[in-house]
């Protein structure tokens, strides 16, 4: 499925069997997420029922990585669970390494696609600062860096520029990203605003790389505008991938409306990867 872009492979535990204890899940978002010799994605994202008798969501970085959550990811897995009839809620909440997250069915798109409206509460900002980086690095990536902090549950650095497509955000990015001052890595966001009440925004995803939507990548850049007073707080967000509204609300929390689309569903027939019995990953 994919949000503007942003694609994940989605793998369900409660329609389908779980995933046995062995299974070395880094390794499987690596081998799943691979363009060429996997499925392809920027990562993995899983859904099982809590003990709450909440639904889970767990989401991997195309490195494996495990992130706290994905906003984009999390409209989808909404969209997904909505149509499966795990939930009876059009308003329902997911735990994730982020907390709880609320999304919403907003709307059917059109009655001849499974494409669904979703808007997802990715609730308050946890913390917003400046913050200004020196990078030493020769070439195009050098330089001190002027930008914001923010935590949408995951880490942010939202940079605001004139004009975005004049970034090299494959030099760039993951020079940011890995950084001295993110010691778990941070995503990026090189912002430009095109008017009181729209952005376009590119991004470099933690472990992921440039990405083409990303839900909590839109609302750090709002937040990180709106806090500037370089924009209004409901906002039209413009990414390589498409569009998605984002609201900072006079509450404090943060609601993005965008579409779940599902691309295809599938049984994976390759073998697993393993762990050894000590949990060490091993290769196949």
């Amino acid at each position: 499925m994919h949000s503007s872009g942003n694609d994940y492979v989605y793998l369900d535990t409660i329609g389908g069997p779980a995933l046995p204890e062995d299974v070395d899940v880094p390794a499987l978002a690596v081998e799943l997420s691979d363009r060429h010799f996997g499925v392809g994605g920027d990562g993995l994202i899983i859904l099982d029922r809590r003990p709450s008798g909440r639904l889970g969501m767990r989401m991997f970085n195309a490195d494996g990585s495990e992130g706290e959550m994905c906003g984009n990811g999390m409209r989808c897995l909404g969209a997904y669970a909505w149509r499966q009839g795990y939930v009876s809620d059009r308003r329902f909440e997911v735990e994730t390494l982020a907390g709880i997250i609320i999304p919403e069915i907003a709307a059917e798109a059109s009655p001849l696609t499974p494409d669904l409206l979703v808007t997802v509460d990715m609730g308050p900002p946890r913390e917003v600062r400046p913050l200004s980086l020196e990078v030493e690095a020769h070439g195009p990536a050098g330089g001190v860096y002027q930008g914001t902090y923010v935590s949408m549950g995951n880490p942010h650095f939202v940079i605001v520029v004139p004009d975005v497509a004049q970034v090299k955000l494959e030099v760039v990015g993951p020079v940011l990203e890995t950084h001295p001052a993110f010691p778990n890595r941070t995503n990026v966001e090189f912002v430009q605003v095109l008017a009181p009440d729209r952005l376009r925004l590119r991004i470099w995803e933690r472990g992921s790389g440039v990405t083409l939507g990303s839900g909590t990548g839109s609302s750090a850049s709002l937040v990180a505008a709106a806090t500037a007073d370089l924009v209004r707080r409901r906002v039209t967000v413009t990414a390589d991938g498409g569009e998605l509204v984002a609201e900072w609300t006079q509450a404090g929390t943060v609601l993005v409306t965008g579409l779940a689309v599902e691309i295809f569903r599938t049984v994976y027939g390759r073998p697993l990867p393993l762990l050894d019995r000590s949990a060490r990953r091993v290769s196949r």
